[in-house]
């Protein structure tokens, strides 16, 4: 017996396993990651993590925004306003900065936009800390919260399309549903290994944690405490800490001053946190050269490495965030955003050295040199030329016919420079 379609099975666009991702429907789940910490130990307090960030934030910051429908490129569009002016405080470099800064340090970016007529208008770029992922009953978001200073403002998600007026992106994280993986938690060891290198330095140059050398007494002359004390509090007051460094000790009563060096110990400090500094730019990945750190050949000279920088993380980076705002910003319009490669210095350098390669190449047609280069192909450019002469392969073969059926010197003449025989 055939039931009517009227009780058909009805279908759900949904994930089988969503729901099995909500312990707390309706609730706020936490990060539990530290973004406080991250921002200080890994950003305010260690220089190469931040050099790190701000390469990669510069170098996204420096990209030109194209706007295409179709394969058709369109020089004037609302979406280059408000990529040249997210808001009233902050130009399209600050944005960026500020966009790939928040990724980077939390593995989480969160922005708003704010619609005027159905038009977007304005977007603004949301602190990690403060917001909050509300899950729904399907294993998606049911709305983003944003808390700070006692208040709390609440964004509804679409529970179909997902569709918000803030948008989430996030770095993958293989144990959390909800937050990425921050780049600074991968490398949070190598962080704290290069701080307490730069710490114990410091206390070196500040505390003389360890002494440049030792007072030796005569043998048999041991100090009293009084003499113990008045000689410490000399030292500390007169000859410890940056602004005695090199003033000249006075010695009394049999006292001598034997100079020591370096211990293994510091030595080892030394190569810690050059060692831990390279680590750092690792989880980061920008090449150590881009940020002065020492004895790392990985690459052969400084052009290369930035561009290993550009193809290895700065370009994958800005396809993500170009995937995620066409899905959020342009599809809507029915357009497509896509960065203007062939502008990035590191990328032209790469593409100056192709074409340069295909100039001198004596196997390839000038289409094909042409193809090489982005260009359409012409009218009688499918002729190998000869080095030489410069003349197609085909004319060079008919001048070096075999003496049996030799070419008069007319034709010759006529074949090499286009004039008529007599």
């Amino acid at each position: 017996m055939k039931f009517p379609k009227l009780f058909a099975k009805r279908e759900a666009k949904q994930s089988a396993v969503g729901a099995a991702l909500v312990m707390t429907p309706g609730q706020a789940v936490w990060s539990n990651r530290d973004y406080a910490a991250f921002a200080k130990e890994g950003y305010s307090k260690n220089v190469v993590a931040y050099q790190a960030i701000n390469k990669i934030a510069d170098a996204v910051a420096s990209v030109r925004w194209m706007v295409f429908r179709g394969d058709q490129e369109i020089t004037t569009h609302p979406l280059l306003d408000l990529l040249k002016r997210p808001n009233p405080m902050q130009s399209g470099a600050e944005y960026m900065r500020a966009k790939v800064g928040f990724y980077m340090i939390s593995g989480n970016g969160y922005e708003e936009r704010v619609l005027a007529g159905g038009t977007i208008r304005e977007m603004y770029q949301l602190r990690p800390d403060r917001m909050q992922i509300m899950p729904g009953l399907t294993g998606m978001p049911k709305a983003y919260q944003y808390k700070h200073a006692n208040r709390t403002i609440t964004w509804d998600v679409d529970s179909i399309t997902s569709e918000s007026d803030v948008r989430h992106i996030r770095a993958f994280n293989p144990l959390d549903d909800w937050y990425g993986l921050s780049p600074i938690e991968a490398g949070a060891y190598a962080v704290d290994q290069n701080n307490e290198a730069m710490q114990w330095m410091q206390a070196l140059l500040q505390n003389s944690a360890r002494p440049s050398g030792a007072l030796s007494s005569p043998e048999g002359q041991e100090l009293s405490n009084d003499q113990f004390a008045r000689l410490k509090a000399q030292i500390d007051d007169q000859y410890t800490g940056a602004r005695n460094a090199g003033r000249p000790m006075l010695l009394e009563g049999g006292l001598k001053w034997e100079q020591m060096g370096l211990s293994p110990v510091d030595m080892q400090i030394i190569e810690t946190k050059f060692s831990s500094a390279r680590d750092v730019a690792l989880a980061f990945g920008v090449p150590p050269q881009l940020i002065g750190i020492p004895g790392d050949n990985t690459y052969s000279n400084y052009q290369e490495a930035r561009l290993a920088f550009w193809e290895d993380t700065v370009i994958p980076l800005l396809q993500l965030i170009a995937d995620d705002w066409n899905a959020w910003l342009a599809d809507p319009q029915g357009v497509e955003l896509r960065v203007d490669l062939d502008a990035i210095p590191a990328i032209a350098d790469k593409r100056q050295t192709l074409w340069d390669m295909a100039d001198k190449a004596t196997d390839l047609t000038i289409n094909e040199r042409r193809a090489i280069k982005g260009y359409e192909p012409i009218p009688g450019g499918d002729a190998v030329l000869v080095n030489a002469s410069q003349i197609s392969l085909t004319m060079a073969t008919e001048l070096m016919a075999p003496a049996s059926d030799p070419m008069p010197i007319a034709d010759m003449k006529a074949l090499i420079y286009g004039t008529k025989a007599n």
